[in-house]
């Protein structure tokens, strides 16, 4: 049995959906594109991967918070 995770699927879609000519884009088309990433944002914060993401996040800001001053 094939099982599909939803993320990677989702992940998979952004992808496809960024490569497209900027031009192309109707306004529709872009706040779809915005739903799909929030939706994978979602998906992937409870994971070790997101939470590994967002220390990262949280070291890069101190850093460039600290840099700046």
């Amino acid at each position: 049995m094939l099982t599909i995770n939803v993320a990677v699927l989702l992940a998979v879609v952004v992808v496809w959906r960024l490569r497209r000519r900027t031009e192309a884009r109707s306004r529709f088309d872009e706040k779809l594109t915005v739903v799909i990433v929030l939706a994978l944002g979602i998906l992937i914060a409870p994971t070790p991967a997101g939470q590994g993401i967002l220390n990262f996040l949280g070291e890069l800001t101190s850093g460039v918070t600290q840099a700046s001053r």
